[in-house]
């Protein structure tokens, strides 16, 4: 898919692209990052995108993004005022807001991870300590494609990934519950040739 194909099947209401990946980002690709956030922020009008908030690759595209309109970015939150100095995002929401009892397909899918399988039901029942907090960035991992009832799902996701090592921990988890659930998603193979398409 070129840039021109994602943009013109994408730019529209009620799309939301996730812009995420790992922390760990090569020192090499980390201008990369920016320069993709700023170039769909720049060259669309009405889809939105979604991160998590955490550092390296989230952080490095949200810079971007935020640096043309900051209006469509959208953070979901393992809990409230996570690196809150650092979100560049207009609209917040952490876990800790949504009724997590109510959204079984959310809790089901969270469960398929299984470094945190077993931390997922107590975390939802309210246990929340220095173990079952590991729960919340599987279950935010989750939502960020799920959506629920409040939050509109994502529609296409857009990772930086270690692909020496792919799809391993949360950005791994993330892109395996778009793979389930249909959300068709591209890695760095892709979307580097997109800063090349740009480009006068």
């Amino acid at each position: 898919m070129t840039l021109k194909e994602f943009i013109a099947a994408y730019d529209r209401e009620g799309v939301v692209v996730l812009l995420e990946g790992k922390r760990d980002v090569h020192d090499a690709d980390r201008p990369r990052l920016v320069e993709l956030g700023r170039l769909l922020a720049a060259g669309t009008e009405q889809m939105r995108f979604r991160s998590g908030n955490a550092g390296g690759s989230d952080e490095l595209f949200a810079e971007g993004e935020a640096s043309v309109d900051a209006s469509r970015m959208q953070v979901i939150l393992p809990y409230k005022g996570h690196r809150s100095r650092s979100i560049k995002a207009y609209e917040t929401i952490a876990l800790d807001e949504i009724d997590l009892a109510r959204e079984p397909g959310i809790v089901y899918l969270s469960k398929k991870n299984a470094k945190t399988s077993k931390l997922i039901d107590p975390y939802v029942s309210g246990v929340v300590n220095r173990f079952t907090t590991k729960a919340a960035y599987i279950l935010r991992d989750t939502v960020k494609v799920l959506g629920t009832g409040a939050i509109p799902p994502a529609s296409f996701g857009v990772f930086y990934d270690d692909l020496s090592d792919p799809m391993k921990g949360g950005t791994g988890h993330t892109m395996k519950v778009c793979i389930e659930k249909d959300v068709p998603l591209v890695d760095q193979r892709t979307w580097f040739g997109w800063l090349e398409e740009a480009r006068p």
